[in-house]
């Protein structure tokens, strides 16, 4: 039986505190298989980013060094999603693993992504916050996995009660 291996793991990361979870379960996943990483974040909306429930784009320690996010101003929100995805390098410790940011739909960001940087695996998060369970993991973890023939690893966010 042939193998098929994998050498290239897309992990994307959203705006979660959570990411930092899916980034080292990830990143362990794709280094016990000596796969390349590449870190995805996808800038959809720019309300998400004015969550009052957390800070944008953070989880990993040290992020909120980078200074204010203007919500206002794509250009000033894509440099400071590079530099969380750098603390996030950081943070896992390889500075071989590539950062991308992209603008758009997120699945549809996710699944064109894979296919630019021939991705043999995605790497997402599950968040499972009740009424955000439908749209946030439903929608995009479903349509992700429905627009391609990819292995997914979905890694479940949800805090246990």
């Amino acid at each position: 039986m042939k193998t098929n291996e994998v050498k290239n793991v897309l992990i994307a990361l959203d705006y979660n505190p959570t990411a930092q979870k899916v980034a080292e379960v990830g990143f362990s996943f794709a280094k016990a298989m000596n796969a390349e990483v590449t870190l995805l974040h996808v800038i959809s909306e720019l309300v998400y980013y004015s969550s009052t429930e957390y800070d944008p784009i953070m989880g990993f320690t040290g992020f909120r060094e980078v200074g204010p996010i203007e919500l206002d101003n794509l250009d000033t929100l894509k440099i400071a999603s590079l530099n969380y995805l750098d603390k996030s390098r950081q943070h896992l410790g390889d500075g071989t693993i590539h950062t991308l940011v992209e603008e758009g739909d997120i699945a549809e960001s996710i699944l064109n992504t894979a296919k630019e940087i021939h991705a043999d695996f995605i790497v997402l998060g599950s968040h499972s916050q009740k009424w955000l369970k439908n749209i946030l993991m439903g929608s995009v973890t479903e349509r992700v996995l429905q627009g391609t023939s990819l292995p997914l690893f979905i890694i479940p966010t949800k805090k246990h009660d």
